[in-house]
C-alpha cells in the first residue's frame, strides 16, 4: 500500500490496510515484492500527477507479475488516462476505496472489469471506512468530513472529492477512543475542508462542538488541526477553543496570496486585512503559537507588484514556515482559462525568494527557543536520536537513552541548526 498527498489519503490508506488484513492479506512493506500493490493517488497538483504516474510504474518493476491498482484523487478526475496506462490493472475512484477488497478479488475471478469511477459529485453522506485502528504508533490521523464547496478558481479538488459531507459525531468519538486505548496520545483532525464540518447536518453543529466532545476523551492528550479555512477563527470561536487545553497551539491556515487583487481572483473569500485580524486573534490568545500557511506563486496574471505586495505581506505576518508552490494549471478550472499564464522561469525565481524568507523565519524562531523547556511527544528513531514534536509542532531530537518511544518528555532546548533541534531531557 503507497499513498501520496495530504492526511486524508493517508487515513484511508490505513483504513484500506486495515480492511485488507481483517480479509487475511499480509501487508508489505513498500518496497518489498507483493502479489497486490496498491497506489492512493494524489492530483493537488501536475507535479502530483507525475509522481502518481511514477509510483505506479515503479510499483509494477517490483513484481512484473503483480495486480497493480491506482486509486484516489487522481484517479478520480484523470481515470481514463489512468486506465491506458499499460502496467495498471485495475483503477478505482474515490467512492470506491470503501469496497477496494471486494473490487480486487471481483479482478481476480474476472478481469474484464478494470475500471470502477463513480460520480462523486452526487455523493451526499459521508462514507464510513468503520473503526481505522491501523494508524501510526504514537498519534492517529482523524478524518472527519470529506468534500469541499469553495470551488477556488485554481483548485481541481471539489472535482475529485466532491461536495461537503460530515462524519456523525459519535463515530468520530467512538474511534477516537479505540485510538486512546491503545495508547495513543494525540489525534490529528483532518479533512479535505475541515471548517465546513457539519454545514450538512440539520442540526446545529460545527467543528467547535466536535472538538469539545473529543476534548472530553480520556487518554487523548493533544488534539492537533489539520489546514483550516482562516475565517472559522472568530472572537467566538476562539473564546470555546482557549477553554480546550488538549488543542494544540499550531495552526496551519491557508492563505495562498497576501495581495488582494490576487485572492479575489483565486475566489478565495477574505481579504488580507481579515486574515491579519484573525492572526492578531490567534497570537492574542496564545502566547507559544506556530503559524503556518500554504503560498502559491505565479498565479495568471500575477505581476511583479502584486508579487513585492505578497512578499510584504508575508514578512509583516512572519509564518513558521511557509510551503510554497508555484501555480499549476488544472484543466477542468477556472484559472486554467485565464489570460497571462506566468511562465515557469518567472515562478521559480518567486519562488525561490519566498522559501528563503520562510527558511530564515525558521531558523530565527527556533533559535529563541534555546534555553527554554518543552514538552514533547517522542515518534521516531534516527541513529542515535529519538525525535518527537512539541505541542506547537515543533521537532525536537534528543539522544537515545531509555525507551521513551509514545511518551511525552519535558526537553530543554539546547541548540539549533537551521530546521534541526536538539534537546536534552530534564525530569518531569
Amino acid at each position: 500500500m503507497l499513498h501520496y498527498g495530504c492526511k486524508v489519503n493517508q487515513y484511508e490508506s490505513n483504513a484500506m490496510m486495515q480492511k485488507f488484513e481483517e480479509s487475511g492479506y499480509i501487508i508489505k512493506e513498500m518496497n518489498e515484492k507483493a502479489d497486490i500493490y496498491i497506489v492512493n493517488t494524489c492530483t493537488v497538483t501536475n507535479m502530483a500527477d507525475k509522481k502518481s504516474r511514477q509510483m505506479l510504474r515503479r510499483m509494477k518493476k517490483l513484481n512484473p507479475n503483480s495486480i497493480i491498482v491506482a486509486c484516489g484523487c487522481y484517479v478520480q478526475v484523470s481515470g481514463n488516462e489512468v486506465e491506458k496506462m499499460e502496467e495498471i490493472d485495475l483503477v478505482l475512484g474515490n467512492n470506491e476505496k470503501n469496497s477496494i477488497v471486494e473490487k480486487v478479488e471481483d479482478y481476480i475471478k474476472n478481469t474484464n472489469n478494470k475500471m470502477y469511477i463513480s460520480d462523486v459529485l452526487h455523493k451526499t453522506e459521508f462514507e464510513e471506512f468503520g473503526k481505522t485502528i491501523h494508524t501510526e504508533t504514537t498519534r492517529a490521523v482523524i478524518k472527519v468530513q470529506d468534500g469541499c464547496d469553495r470551488f477556488c478558481s485554481y483548485c481541481i479538488i471539489p472535482y475529485a472529492r466532491g461536495h461537503v459531507r460530515s462524519r456523525k459525531i459519535e463515530n468520530i468519538v467512538e474511534e477516537i477512543k479505540e485510538i486512546a486505548i491503545r495508547g495513543i496520545k494525540e489525534v490529528i483532525i483532518t479533512g479535505i475542508h475541515i471548517a465546513s464540518y457539519g454545514k450538512d447536518f440539520k442540526e446545529n453543529v460545527g467543528l467547535i462542538d466536535l472538538l469539545e466532545e473529543i476534548n472530553k476523551i480520556e487518554g487523548i492528550e493533544r488534539i492537533r488541526l489539520g489546514s483550516l479555512e482562516p475565517k472559522i477563527i472568530d472572537e467566538k470561536f476562539i473564546q470555546r477553543l482557549k477553554e480546550m487545553k488538549k488543542i494544540c497551539h499550531h495552526f496551519h491556515l491557508s492563505l495562498q496570496s497576501g495581495c488582494d487583487s490576487i485572492l479575489r481572483r483565486m475566489n478565495r473569500r477574505y481579504t488580507t486585512k481579515e486574515f491579519e485580524n484573525v492572526v492578531k486573534i490567534l497570537r492574542n490568545t496564545y502566547e507559544d503559537v506556530i503559524l503556518t500557511t500554504d503560498i502559491i506563486v505565479g498565479f495568471p496574471g500575477e505581476t511583479e507588484q502584486e508579487f513585492i505586495e505578497t512578499k510584504k505581506y508575508l514578512e509583516k505576518i512572519k509564518f513558521y514556515k511557509m510551503h510554497v508552490f508555484p501555480y499549476s494549471k488544472r484543466k477542468g478550472t477556472k484559472a486554467a482559462n485565464m489570460e497571462n499564464q506566468i511562465d515557469e522561469k518567472t515562478k521559480a525565481k518567486r519562488c525561490r525568494e519566498l522559501i528563503d524568507l520562510s527558511n530564515k523565519n525558521l531558523q530565527e524562531y527556533n533559535k529563541s527557543y534555546i534555553g527554554k523547556v518543552v514538552k514533547v511527544l517522542f515518534e521516531e528513531e534516527h541513529g542515535i536520536y529519538i525525535e518527537g514534536h512539541t505541542d506547537n509542532y515543533l521537532c525536537v531530537k534528543v539522544e537515545k537513552k531509555n525507551n521513551i518511544q509514545g511518551k511525552i518528555k519535558n526537553v530543554k532546548i539546547v541548540e539549533c541548526n537551521g530546521e534541526e533541534i536538539i534537546g536534552e531531557l530534564r525530569v518531569n
